[in-house]
């Protein structure tokens, strides 16, 4: 079995850390460098849930797109619950990997397993990371449909396509609007609004859409927009990620077993449809 240096070695070279965001935390959170690895989870969140499973999986490394600990920390204590997190990590010898932002923009990166789970053609990233002469690495993508379909029809491949949550798909737009060219992005999304205007797209496909930009980009221009969970619009890309490493192992004779967690960490359990009247809100009964 490879040592979990040679594994982390291998993932570093599909999502190199210096290309993560400066804000951001990625790497190896905790793992023997020496130790072993047979057996490899992944998943989007570094929750506790998720670690209980890699525990009776009986996984060596846990890859996780999501950080566990974004900002500094002065405390690991188990009473915490990041604390617990890693307690439970080092107690059952589990490793650690992050892949955040630095998975965002490679090629093929989150937003191209997000274009993939829809059956959409990439054609480019949404904005382009200068750094790459060929153009191919960057944050979102662009894409097209091989036949147009309405938003109804888009946001429903979507609900069918994407991991269930309780959020579904919210749209806004004409729900028989023409789609032909698709704007996506894994995870919050409505910082791109200006790059989804320039492409041309008929429709945003994204999460975490607030308020206030998505009213001002449907003033703009008939843009639709598709706002999924934020958990199920990067959950693909495990699958993605899982696939990759995969490939390495079969290439190098490592032999690892590599899993995809399917516990569904999004936080919004439930959801209770608005009822639809005639009256207008506050109409006297």
């Amino acid at each position: 079995m490879p040592r979990l240096s040679e594994v982390i070695t291998a993932l570093e070279t599909l999502w190199p850390p210096e290309r993560a965001e400066s804000w951001d935390a990625v790497g190896t959170v905790a793992g023997d460098p020496g130790q072993e690895v047979g057996r490899v989870l992944f998943a989007v969140d570094p929750v506790q849930e998720i670690v209980d499973e890699a525990v009776k999986l009986g996984a060596d490394l846990l890859v996780t797109h999501h950080p566990l600990y974004l900002r500094g920390t002065t405390t690991v204590a188990a009473s915490t619950f990041k604390g617990r997190v890693v307690h439970t990590l080092i107690k059952n010898d589990i490793a650690l990997h992050v892949a955040h932002t630095n998975a965002d923009t490679a090629d093929p990166g989150v937003s191209d397993a997000l274009a993939g789970a829809l059956d959409l053609r990439v054609v480019r990233p949404l904005v382009p990371d200068p750094s790459d002469p060929e153009g191919r690495r960057g944050l979102g993508r662009v894409c097209e449909l091989d036949h147009p379909l309405t938003v109804r029809e888009l946001a429903a491949r979507a609900a069918e396509r994407l991991p269930a949550t309780a959020q579904g798909i919210r749209v806004a737009g004409d729900p028989d609007a023409v789609v032909r060219t698709v704007a996506v992005s894994g995870g919050s999304g409505d910082s791109l609004f200006d790059h989804v205007r320039a492409a041309g797209a008929d429709a945003f496909l994204t999460a975490d859409l607030r308020h206030h930009p998505a009213s001002e980009a449907r003033a703009h221009s008939p843009l639709a927009l598709l706002d999924a969970a934020h958990w199920a619009t990067e959950w693909p890309w495990c699958e993605l990620a899982a696939a990759q490493l995969d490939e390495i192992s079969d290439r190098h004779g490592w032999g690892l077993r590599v899993h995809v967690s399917k516990t569904v960490t999004d936080p919004w359990t439930a959801h209770a449809a608005s009822i639809t009247t005639d009256e207008p809100m506050g109409a006297p009964n």
